[in-house]
């Protein structure tokens, strides 16, 4: 027998302690930091959430990003969490090397910064300056910028560009242009998607001049600016996304 479907946050909380297993929580859960042990305890209860609760998780933190999904990202990439962390990592990296480093919870571009040197970026973290987690990872030059959103079978793909600066994020002064998928990027999309079990998903993809391909971020919504795809559109392709997986788990249940 199906269990109950609940489509909000308000019922999710107000009936959290009396949801059994089997039940069906649909949509991302709204969560404060810290919250997120939640998760945790509606699957182990055998509650089903869609999306899945570790695309839930990695969606909130780019460090769980780069520890699930670092086989897909640019060499060198690595998460700090202590300063023994740090340690490792300064005598990973060339002095020379310029290096990015991704804050924990910090969308739209504004946590990315830019170091001169793993030492710099040390000399920050002992003084307090940047609060771990945070992910850190070799500057790559002249790669093109590419968000793809993926929705059901719904694939688009556009280029971000800024000639002024190494942020392409377009609220940084990018600029758009369409970017055709190759089958080895879309396979590659698909691949980051099923290991982190993503439903849909905004994936960012770097493409280095030779023609690699690394993911650098992944989430479970993002924006649209730049896309054909309005938010219309979108919402509609989500739900459908959401209305298949819940089918295919009442239908396992019944059986």
């Amino acid at each position: 027998m199906a269990g109950r479907i609940i489509t909000d946050n308000r019922t999710l909380f107000a009936d959290f302690h009396s949801l059994k297993a089997g039940d069906i929580v649909v949509g991302r859960i709204r969560l404060h930091a810290g919250e997120e042990s939640l998760l945790l305890d509606l699957v182990s209860r055998g509650i089903y959430l869609i999306p899945s609760a570790i695309s839930q998780l990695c969606s909130r933190s780019k460090a769980l990003q780069a520890r699930l999904l670092g086989e897909f990202m640019g060499p060198g990439t690595g998460v700090a969490y202590d300063q023994h962390d740090m340690l490792r990592l300064v005598g990973a990296f060339s002095e020379a090397t310029p290096v990015i480093c991704k804050l924990d919870r910090a969308n739209g571009g504004i946590g990315i910064l830019r170091f001169a040197s793993i030492e710099d970026v040390y000399t920050q973290a002992v003084l307090g300056n940047l609060r771990f987690p945070f992910v850190v990872q070799p500057f790559y030059p002249d790669c093109k910028d590419v968000r793809v959103v993926v929705l059901g079978e719904k694939v688009e793909a556009y280029e971000r560009y800024n000639p002024n600066n190494f942020r392409q994020n377009l609220h940084f002064g990018g600029v758009s242009r369409p970017w055709s998928l190759s089958d080895m990027q879309t396979a590659i999309c698909r691949r980051i998607m099923a290991r982190a079990d993503f439903p849909y998903a905004h994936i960012d993809l770097l493409v280095p001049p030779t023609g690699e391909v690394w993911l650098t971020e992944i989430n479970l919504r993002g924006g649209l600016q730049g896309a054909v795809l309005t938010q219309q559109d979108y919402l509609q392709q989500v739900e459908k996304v959401h209305r298949q997986l819940v089918a295919e788990l009442t239908g396992r249940q019944e059986n």
